[in-house]
């Protein structure tokens, strides 16, 4: 059974404690949204997964009760960067399944100023989640006072520039494409334009990442609407508002995050590459199909290596894609018209879905002045560590129509 996109909706991404608002705040205005758009309401909804990292259990619970007291299963989900992706996978799956034809599919967080912990408690990385991904870092690069993620990432950059021969330069480009793209969303924390010279005078996090090629902490919700085509027919459901999920898939680590000691592969390469090669797998088209995408720049170098992971280029040629410009608007792809991570924001439970909405108001030809001319498949690429990566290929139902 096909599950569609029906409706989608979306908070703007706030700076931490900027903003006097809960996270069911937060929730009750994208999920509100997203009921409106699809023109349904919350007593049609049969499950609601909701997605978030930072609040206690059944906090889910306490989100979704702001849109209705209607008795229905509603599941609490965690995975890190990858969990609004998650809770639209369980979306899709009760869908797809036959399980339900409707499922309302939430992800928020209300976070704290600074940069994360990389999941380790108080500094435990003994007992972290990711103790395993941390230990291949010491072990080839030692461990510097810097922000755990950043260094992760900003060591496997390192390596992307020995290797390859990635400059700074091309890193700094990614960040100054993303703050660019974000000048259009209203939706974005940041609206503020960059050129390459701003990005790499910034202040270093981690060498050679600066603060501009770091998503930063946010507080914001986003909320997708998934049904079956018989509810959309039934409900009367237009069908150039409706997106087709045409394929998801998501992979959590094998040996080879592990076995290189290289940072590219613990910071999920392997994972996404071998996600992307489902989808194609699942819905008979490939990256050279895509028109837009929203992936996972959590750092400017995620951005790179999830290129090479999705088939964009050959391995170390992503500096030389986004230098090209093949990237932005003109080029092959438009990669993170939102603005990404980076620029947009980052609240973990949300963004995995913020990126599907991003997709669908693309895809409808509906995205104002970031639109992408004539889009009709989308890519979404949302990567966590611990690990889980969860790619998801979108089509607008007029397109397959």
């Amino acid at each position: 059974m096909k599950a569609y996109v029906a409706g989608v909706g979306m908070t703007k991404f706030e700076k931490p404690e900027s903003r006097e608002w809960q996270y069911w705040d937060m929730v009750r205005e994208a999920g509100n949204a997203a009921l409106a758009d699809a023109g349904i309401s919350y007593g049609e909804v049969e499950h609601v997964p909701v997605g978030y990292c930072f609040q206690p259990s059944t906090a889910g619970q306490r989100a979704a009760y702001e849109l209705g007291l209607t008795g229905i299963p509603v599941y609490n989900v965690n995975n890190n960067c990858a969990t609004g992706s998650t809770a639209l996978m369980l979306a899709r799956q009760l869908v797809e399944g036959g399980a339900a034809d409707c499922v309302l599919a939430l992800g928020f967080e209300k976070m704290k100023r600074g940069a994360l912990g990389g999941g380790a408690d108080s500094g435990d990385f003994a007992t972290s989640p990711v103790a395993r991904h941390y230990g291949i870092m010491a072990a080839r690069h030692g461990f510097e006072m810097t922000p755990p993620t950043a260094q992760i990432f900003g060591d496997a950059a390192r390596e992307h520039m020995e290797r390859y021969g990635t400059t700074e330069a091309q890193l700094a480009a990614v960040a100054a494409k993303n703050h660019r793209h974000s000048a259009h969303n209203p939706y974005a924390q940041f609206q503020d334009v960059y050129d390459v010279d701003d990005i790499l005078a910034a202040r270093v996090v981690h060498h050679p990442l600066t603060k501009l090629q770091c998503s930063p902490t946010s507080d914001g919700a986003a909320a997708a609407v998934v049904v079956s085509e018989r509810f959309a027919e039934a409900r009367g459901l237009l069908t150039d508002s409706l997106v087709e999920i045409v394929a998801q898939a998501m992979t959590t680590d094998t040996e080879d995050s592990f076995a290189s000691g290289s940072c590219i592969d613990v910071v999920g390469q392997p994972m996404s590459r071998a996600a992307a090669r489902q989808v194609y797998e699942r819905s008979g088209l490939g990256i050279e199909d895509v028109d837009v995408v929203e992936l996972h720049d959590c750092f400017s170098i995620n951005e790179l290596l999830t290129y090479e992971a999705l088939g964009m280029c050959e391995p170390g040629e992503s500096g030389k894609l986004v230098e090209s410009g093949g990237t932005t608007y003109g080029g092959r792809w438009v990669v993170n018209p939102s603005g990404g991570l980076i620029s947009k924001g980052h609240p973990l439970g949300a963004t995995g879905i913020a990126q599907v909405a991003e997709l669908v108001w693309q895809l409808r030809g509906t995205a104002g002045e970031r639109q992408v001319p004539g889009a009709e498949v989308g890519l979404a690429h949302n990567i966590g560590l611990g690990g889980a990566a969860v790619v998801t290929l979108l089509r607008a139902a007029t397109a397959a129509a």
